[in-house]
């Protein structure tokens, strides 16, 4: 089964690097997005299987979304957080949050995301 995916991320070059190696590896991109906002309604429009979010946003932080995703109610999807920084600098935030898990973005892979995701 083919997940489909939507990419938050406010860095266009790395929305398109994610893109093309998620693509690869078999995921279908259903959209991409900048910010936090735009990512609660396109999760909503899209219903997309995952959600590739970014720890830092322009506007709102990647916990601040997943903080919104459990309150809406309905069920959410799965969400792996990224980040250019190491997960010990978020401390229990991780673990707190709806996500499923964390990956560094320099270590990003169709392999690690559905290591994550079983």
């Amino acid at each position: 089964m083919a997940y489909t995916v939507l990419i938050v991320d406010d860095h266009p070059s790395f929305r398109a690097s994610a893109r093309a190696m998620l693509e690869a590896a078999d995921f279908e991109v259903v959209g991409e997005v900048a910010n936090g906002r735009s990512a609660l309604e396109a999760i909503t429009t899209l219903d997309p299987d995952l959600v590739l979010l970014d720890v830092q946003l322009p506007d709102m932080s990647g916990f601040d979304v997943c903080a919104a995703l459990e309150e809406r109610g309905a069920p959410p999807p799965e969400v792996v957080l990224v980040s250019s920084r190491d997960v010990a600098e978020y401390g229990e935030l991780v673990d707190r949050s709806c996500a499923c898990g964390f990956v560094e973005k320099g270590e990003l892979s169709g392999e690690a995301l559905v290591a994550l995701l079983r």
